[in-house]
Formats: C-alpha cells, sequence, structure tokens
C-alpha cells in the first residue's frame, strides 16, 4: 500500500509539473499589443480581439493588453487600421482629408485641436513622462487695446513611477510650447502634475525687478544650503547625528559689469619724444628808386656793413610722460560678498547616584578643534568681513532625559544571575566543566557494571531448576551441610540483582573453603541435566 501511495503520488506531481511548465511557456510567450491604455480604448480593443479570435491577456488595471508573439506586428497594424486607440490627440494629420464644406469656426477648432496634439506628443517624448495634456487659448486679435488677450496654455502632465523631472525640464518644457504658439509667452504657460501641484513659478507683476530679486534670493538660498550641507557632513561623524546646529546667512553680489582703473606714478617717468629746432636768417637787398634800367642796376659805391644784418635761432623740445597702469575687471554675477556661520553644539549630560543631573559642556580645546575645522570646511576669508560663531548649550532633548531605569548603586550591590555569575568568573566555568567530566564518566562506568552484573545474574538464574546435587560425595558429607550448601547456592536467584555481586563473593568463599561438597553438588546438576 505505501508503494501504490508513492507512485500516486508522483504520477499527480509530473502531472502537475507537466501542466504548470506547459502554462509558463503558452504565457511567456505573450507581449504587450499596447500598454498605458485608458478604459475606453481597452473595451475596444478587447472587443476587437475577440471578434477576431485571438487570446489576449490583460494586465492588473486593465492597461496592458498582451498578445502571442507572432502576432503583435499584424494586429497592431490592424488596430491602426480601425482607429485605435482612439483616445491619443490627433496631429495635423488631421488636415489630410480636406473638407469643403468646413466652416471658419470648425477650421480654427481643428487647428487649435491638431496643434495641442502635437505638442502632447513632444512633451510625452521626455523619458520620465508618462502622459501629458496641453490646452492653448490663442491669442484674440482687436482694434481695441483693451480688447486684445494674450495666448495662453496648460500642460498636464503624468510622472512615471519611481521617476523625477530634473529642475531644468519645467522651464525647457515652458519654452518648449511658447516656442510653437504664436504670441505666446513663457511666463504665461502653467505646467502642473496629476496631483494639482504646480510645477514651474509664475511672473510676478513687478517685472523684470522682480523676477531678478527672485533669481537673487533662490541663488542665494542655494549657496546657504550647499554650505550648510558641508558643514553637516563634516561635524556628524564627530558630534554625532542630532548633537548640533548650523546656520549660515551668505550676501551675494548681483550686480555684474565691467570696472576699469587708471593709476599713475609719478615717480617714475619716461622721456616720450624730443624735437630740436635751429632757424637762420639774412636781410634782403630791396630795390628802391625811379623805375628803369638805372635803378635796376647793382650799386657799385661802397656801403658800410651793418651790425646785425643775419639772425639765427635754436629750440628744443622733450615730452616726458609718467607710468600708468590701465586695469578692466570684469565682476561675475553672483560672487559672495560676505559668509557668516553659527554652530551650536549640544553637552553632554551624566547622572550621580542615579537621579541627579549633572550638564557636562566640551572643553575649551574641544570647541578650538570645532572651530577651525568649520573654517576650513566653510571656506571663511576674515579679508571680507566673513564670521563664525560656535557655542555650546544643552539642547532640549538632553534636558529632558530620564534617568536611566537600572542605575547602579553604590549602598546596594547588583545581584547578577548564576548564568552571569558563571559567565564572569572562568574558574567557575572551569570547575563546572570538571565537574560534568567526571559526572559523565562515573555514569558511563556505572551503566558498563549494571550490564556486567545482569549477565552474570542471568548465569545463576538458569540454575533455579537445578535439584540439590545426589554425588556420592555429597552423600558422605553431613545433612546440615549439603544443606548450607545448597540453600546458598539457590538464594542467589530470589535476591535483588545488586546484590549478586556480593552473593557471587560469598558463593565463591564457600567452594574454596569446602571444594568436594561445590564439586559433588555440580556434577548432580550436570548429571540431571544431561538425562
Amino acid at each position: 500500500m505505501r508503494q501504490r501511495v508513492t507512485i500516486g503520488l508522483m504520477v499527480v506531481a509530473v502531472a502537475a509539473g507537466m501542466y504548470a511548465f506547459s502554462k509558463w511557456e503558452r504565457e511567456s510567450s505573450f507581449r504587450p499589443l499596447f500598454s498605458g491604455l485608458s478604459p475606453e480604448d481597452a473595451a475596444l480593443m478587447v472587443q476587437k480581439l475577440k471578434e477576431t479570435g485571438v487570446v489576449y491577456r490583460l494586465s492588473a488595471n486593465g492597461g496592458t493588453i498582451a498578445v502571442p508573439e507572432e502576432k503583435v506586428a499584424e494586429l497592431r497594424l490592424e488596430m491602426a487600421g480601425a482607429g485605435l486607440p482612439k483616445s491619443g490627440r490627433v496631429g495635423f494629420e488631421l488636415f489630410d482629408k480636406s473638407n469643403f464644406g468646413i466652416t471658419e469656426f470648425a477650421e480654427h477648432v481643428n487647428y487649435r485641436r491638431a496643434l495641442e496634439g502635437e505638442l502632447e506628443r513632444s512633451v510625452m517624448s521626455v523619458a520620465e513622462i508618462e502622459q501629458a495634456r496641453v490646452h492653448i487659448s490663442l491669442p484674440q486679435e482687436s482694434v481695441f487695446l483693451e480688447g486684445r488677450q494674450p495666448a495662453k496654455a496648460s500642460v498636464m502632465v503624468k510622472i512615471r513611477n519611481g521617476a523625477s523631472l530634473p529642475e531644468s525640464a519645467i522651464p525647457a518644457m515652458t519654452n518648449l510650447v511658447a516656442s510653437a504658439v504664436e504670441g505666446l509667452a513663457p511666463e504665461n504657460v502653467s505646467v502642473l502634475d496629476m496631483r494639482g501641484n504646480l510645477l514651474n513659478r509664475p511672473k510676478r507683476s513687478g517685472g523684470a525687478a522682480d523676477e531678478s530679486s527672485s533669481a537673487g534670493l533662490d541663488y542665494r538660498r542655494k549657496v546657504e544650503q550647499d554650505v550648510a550641507a558641508k558643514l553637516d557632513s563634516t561635524l556628524e561623524p564627530l558630534l554625532g547625528a542630532g548633537r548640533f546646529r548650523t546656520a549660515v546667512s551668505a550676501e551675494c553680489d548681483m550686480n555684474s559689469g565691467e570696472q576699469s582703473e587708471e593709476t599713475f606714478d609719478p615717480t617714475h617717468s619716461v622721456m616720450v619724444s624730443s624735437q630740436k629746432t635751429e632757424d637762420m636768417s639774412t636781410p634782403a637787398h630791396v630795390a628802391a628808386g625811379v623805375p628803369g634800367t638805372a635803378s635796376n642796376l647793382p650799386d657799385t659805391t661802397p656801403k658800410p656793413t651793418a651790425s646785425g644784418g643775419s639772425t639765427s635761432r635754436k629750440t628744443e623740445s622733450i615730452n616726458y610722460q609718467t607710468s600708468r597702469t590701465i586695469k578692466r575687471t570684469v565682476l561675475p554675477q553672483g560672487a559672495i560678498r560676505r559668509l557668516s556661520v553659527s554652530v551650536l553644539i549640544d553637552q553632554d549630560v551624566h547622572w550621580e547616584g542615579g537621579t541627579k543631573r549633572v550638564v557636562v559642556p566640551p572643553s575649551p580645546e574641544r570647541l578650538k578643534v570645532i572651530h577651525d575645522l568649520v573654517a576650513t570646511a566653510a571656506g571663511l576669508n576674515t579679508q571680507r568681513g566673513d564670521q563664525l560663531t560656535v557655542e555650546s548649550l544643552a539642547f532640549e532633548s538632553t534636558l529632558n532625559l530620564d534617568p536611566p531605569v537600572s542605575a547602579p548603586s553604590s549602598s546596594v550591590p547588583k545581584k547578577l544571575t548564576p548564568l552571569e555569575q558563571i559567565k564572569s568568573d572562568p574558574k567557575i566555568t572551569i570547575g563546572l566543566a570538571g565537574l560534568f567530566v567526571l559526572v559523565l564518566g562515573g555514569g558511563i562506568l556505572a551503566i558498563s557494571k549494571m550490564k556486567g552484573s545482569k549477565g552474570r545474574s542471568t548465569t545463576v538464574r538458569t540454575s533455579d531448576a537445578l535439584p540439590p546435587g545426589t554425588d556420592a560425595a555429597s552423600r558422605d558429607l553431613p545433612a546440615s551441610e549439603q544443606a548450607r550448601v545448597a540453600q546458598s547456592v539457590s538464594v542467589t536467584h530470589t535476591l535483588a540483582p545488586a546484590r549478586v555481586e556480593v552473593l557471587t563473593t560469598q558463593v565463591r568463599a564457600t567452594a574454596q573453603r569446602n571444594s568436594e561438597a561445590c564439586a559433588g553438588v555440580l556434577r548432580g546438576w550436570l548429571r540431571e541435566e544431561r538425562a
């Protein structure tokens, strides 16, 4: 029966294994046809698959339809030909078919639908976005300024599970939508998630000044957070988590531009140019008298020479210039003008007598080490006015600590359990181990002796049925002696096994003392046993 039950169970197990393997092999061949479907599209696709007789599988939420792998491509083409899925927004393929009877309003609506569908496809191409919805309000033109309305847009996105949008994705998304719609500014685009959280910051009414101020505050906050995070990671291994607090205040210069500086040094001058000029002149003869030939002839009569008739002039010009230095500096935006850091350290608590709280501040040497460590990690510069303050105060959580439950008392010693005493004193452990070995050896020896005594008592009991000896030698003995020997032998089986060894010793002593009588008794027993 046991073999039949075993064979039956093995047959059932083999059949179940073959069924599970065939089912797993059949299910592993299914591949997703479409995923992320809405309930309406999933219902239409399931109805279409039932009409064609194709085996399909639905996921837990019904958003994914799986079909056999060899039919995925064919079924996708069939579903596309049937216009499935329908919930996806159409793009500019909406205008592939011309409709001559369409009105201007309907054409305007179709253009907006097509533009929204194209933008949805572009937004969904981002890896972290699973679904997207885009709504556009086109600008309204009017001859009156009060009647003009700017273009607006709203984008709703669904982020994939376990994913998060990077910081640069939101501005990129708003600029993408604004660039695709005529007359749409990036500040008029609102981006939110499926939970209703606004992802982009709306523009304030103050204009460029408020926007610059907001950007400056964000930059300052980021600088302070970076410095505080660096200090926390530096002090946590030294002081422990929750035993200190850090605060950072940064003053940033958000102005940017170019600065020129020209410096003259009067102690150093250099000759730039030197020019020398020399002029010489002599008075010329001037014609005078009556016009004619006689007046133009040279005068041959000697005349006295006038002194100073010729002039000479020399000039020299030397130009000197003092040395100068011209420096042009480009001022970056966001430079740190001043940095202030404060560190608050918790104090330690000691308990005296189990109930008295004693607060112990850190030593000055420890505060000096922490001060130098923080100054180096934060990159403080005393020349620009940076400040650092390190103080030690007891935190509220430290002051509210409860005294230890099992506080040691000086008058009453703590009672240890036997196991703790054994662990605390190695001599007790060694003694107990030796005692255990002795007890174990004595038990084994006692068991072996009991087994040997049982074997001997069995031999004695076999002689229970033997009658007293009738040998001739035993007949020669007195009746009282024969009775005493027989009684000493026969009484053995009536006693407890624990007395067998003692009785055996007594029988051995009797045999040594009266060996002939004992031998006669044994011969009589053997003779009767053979008969």
